[in-house]
């Protein structure tokens, strides 16, 4: 008997253990930390004492959110301090920390404040499956460092006015994940939106040209910049110069070139610098015919001299070390300087981008071909150039996708690592049996978690698209017959299909959203290596319903870029090119656009043409297997109505709000479950 009690006990022992046992598939971890070990068991808290020297009261009024409350006399324990370095981390980095999780209390060490602050962005992620009157955290150990220094986020507000709450919630967002650079682009054609007390008339709406008398006052200048520095984060205000200034020429009637334009801008500049207590001031200098030599090197000696660093475009201006204190390198063009510390945004323009293809392609990217900072690459940056007029700055955020793309350069700046620069798999989802697969399913994992439990109300499109599969060809048996593509008729179909100097394969694809070319052409890998014009795919598959049920759809076949003055497509239509949709054999209407007019303009805003921009198409599924096919011609790769032709398709179920992806559905070609 007691020999029993005693393999009973071993065995209970045994199976608390296993059930205790925790890894980092566990949680919502973004980024992921360099280093993590977990170790067996956990602790629950319901009272801790903060001994922090800085950021106490953060600490405190994150903890009281998660449940915790502040006791002076709590037995458990959460300290925080300064050490000269954490062994094991890279030299010189002052956001590295060490947070160790007992039942006894939480240790963090850091070698700056900054460290103390991730750290509890870090703890806030480990608690987040937990209840409001306890918290219940893994017993770790967490080393962690950023790869890259500047981790950034540009919002153009000069073509797009922001609400002051919007830019705050961002900052917000940017803070938990770990971003730390905020750049704020402030001067446009279109408006100058940073008040002027010495030359008021610089922001009458008479001088603007979109969202007339739209300004951020100094004070709120100043506002956010602590608003910012409160969370961990840097602000980077952009004065364009001397491109960029229409704004500027039709209040002063002086181009900033002029000899009285740089009177003026210096004056300009003395406010700049005085309002905004940060490091780096950040002059443009891109997309411009410099016609004053001494412009870009007096303006920049200027505002040093004002106490400031000063960043530039690349390409822009060309200088040599020492010249300048950072460029910004845009554009495919973009390279880094030796002796000049560069961040790389050469991609990294969602305003062109879809909601769910470029979004796999930035996740896989290296930051500029590195894996972590060296030879000059400081860090990294997402931008957000809306040049095209959208009138709600709600959908503004949700047809660019702004929060997704931040995770994933959270991710990429922070941890570092990335297989390819965006030449190579590009926007295609590798195969399922695939490390690449498997690295950004669970980065998908964590964003949807973090979507329905950070996110709140915020509009984010995007949904699991993961299991979601298609087999693409060129033809179909049958002379044509749409009503019979699908297996087995399609069985009979040959491997490959041959189309100008072209040979394309019928084959797998993964996503809900498809480029067959993308948006900047073959510079960008897509599902075709070689397209051509004049073409038309076929993308099909089945998607297995477990009952009847009435989902939603997002669906479109051009995403309208966020920065070209596009037409809609004609009423009845989903694009220019002939692109029809069908379900169950049954033809899916195209929406009714919202945008009639026939002229190319930026300042006719965009409506509904994204799907982002508009309610899930209500769509009736049966019990079993529902064939869905979509035909996609190309036509030319630029055409009169769309300056970019996006060859693609998005296509996913949903529930009917659009909220989340519809239950239960399985997706497969061949009518595999």
């Amino acid at each position: 008997m007691t020999h029993f009690r005693l393999l009973f006990i071993t065995l209970a022992v045994c199976i608390c253990c296993i059930a205790e046992a925790v890894s980092l598939s566990d949680y919502p971890l973004l980024p992921v930390p360099q280093e993590i070990q977990f170790y067996s068991g956990k602790t629950t808290i319901r009272k801790a004492r903060i001994d922090m020297p800085d950021w106490e009261a953060e600490w405190q009024q994150q903890l009281n959110q998660l449940g915790i409350d502040c006791d002076d006399k709590a037995s458990f324990v959460i300290r925080g301090k300064i050490v000269d370095s954490i062994p094991g981390t890279p030299s010189g980095n002052d956001e590295t920390y060490k947070m160790s999780v007992t039942s006894k209390g939480i240790d963090v060490e850091a070698v700056s404040p900054k460290g103390l602050y991730w750290a509890l962005q870090t703890l806030t992620q480990l608690a987040a499956d937990t209840g409001k009157k306890t918290v219940t955290l893994p017993k770790c150990t967490v080393i962690d460092w950023p790869a890259f220094p500047l981790r950034g986020f540009m919002m153009d507000t000069g073509r797009s006015y922001i609400s002051m709450d919007e830019l705050k919630r961002e900052i917000d967002i940017m803070s938990r994940f770990k971003l730390n650079t905020f750049h704020w682009h402030l001067t446009e054609n279109q408006a100058w939106r940073l008040e002027s007390k010495i030359f008021p008339m610089l922001n009458d709406s008479t001088n603007m040209e979109r969202q007339k008398g739209l300004f951020y006052t100094l004070d709120q200048a100043r506002e956010l910049v602590d608003y910012a520095k409160a969370h961990n984060i840097n602000v980077i205000p952009e004065i364009d110069m001397p491109g960029h200034s229409a704004a500027f020429v039709r209040t002063f009637r002086h181009d900033m070139q002029s000899p009285e334009g740089m009177k003026i801008l210096k004056l300009l500049m003395e406010e700049v610098c005085a309002t905004f207590d940060v490091p780096y001031i950040h002059i443009g200098t891109d997309e411009v015919k410099f016609t004053n030599p001494d412009f870009v090197p007096e303006m920049v000696a200027f505002v040093r001299n004002q106490g400031k660093k000063v960043i530039s475009w690349n390409p822009g201006w060309k200088y040599n070390p020492g010249e300048i204190d950072m460029t910004f390198m845009w554009s495919y063009r973009g390279k880094p300087t030796p002796g000049i510390p560069a961040v790389d945004l050469r991609f990294h323009y969602i305003n062109h981008f879809d909601t769910y293809a470029d979004l796999v392609a930035l996740y896989r990217s290296k930051v500029y071909n590195r894996t972590k900072a060296e030879n000059g690459i400081a860090g990294v940056e997402i931008a957000l150039w809306n040049d095209r007029y959208i009138a709600d700055e709600t959908s503004l955020i949700a047809q660019n996708s702004v929060y997704p793309a931040m995770l994933v350069v959270a991710e990429r700046s922070w941890h570092g690592g990335g297989t390819e620069y965006f030449d190579n798999l590009g926007t295609n989802i590798a195969p399922e049996s695939t490390a690449d697969f498997k690295q950004f399913a669970d980065f998908e994992r964590r964003l949807l978690w973090h979507k329905d439990n950070t996110f709140d109300s915020i509009a984010i499109p995007y949904v699991k698209q993961t299991n979601v599969k298609w087999r693409i060809t060129d033809a179909f048996p049958n002379g044509g017959d749409l009503s019979k593509v699908f297996p087995p008729e399609t069985e009979g179909l040959k491997a490959t299909y041959t189309f100008g100097d072209s040979t394309y394969n019928t084959a797998e694809a993964t996503g809900a959203g498809i480029y067959l070319r993308h948006v900047w052409g073959t510079s960008v890998p897509a599902f075709y290596k070689n397209p051509q014009p004049d073409h038309t795919a076929y993308a099909y598959t089945n998607v297995y319903a477990p009952k009847d049920m009435t989902v939603g759809l997002q669906a479109e076949t051009q995403n309208y870029s966020r920065s070209e003055s596009d037409i809609p497509p004609r009423q009845g239509e989903w694009d220019y090119r002939g692109s029809k949709i069908w379900i169950n054999g049954e033809e899916v209407p195209a929406p009714k656009w919202t945008g009639t007019h026939t002229e190319r303009t930026n300042e006719i805003t965009l409506g509904n043409e994204n799907f982002a921009a508009r309610e899930p198409i209500a769509v009736k599924l049966h019990k079993g297997w529902n064939p869905v096919l979509i035909k996609l011609p190309v036509g030319k790769f630029s055409a009169p109505e769309t300056r970019i032709v996006k060859w693609m398709f998005t296509f996913v179920f949903t529930t009917p709000d659009g909220a989340h992806a519809a239950p239960g559905l399985i997706y497969s070609p061949d009518k595999s479950r």
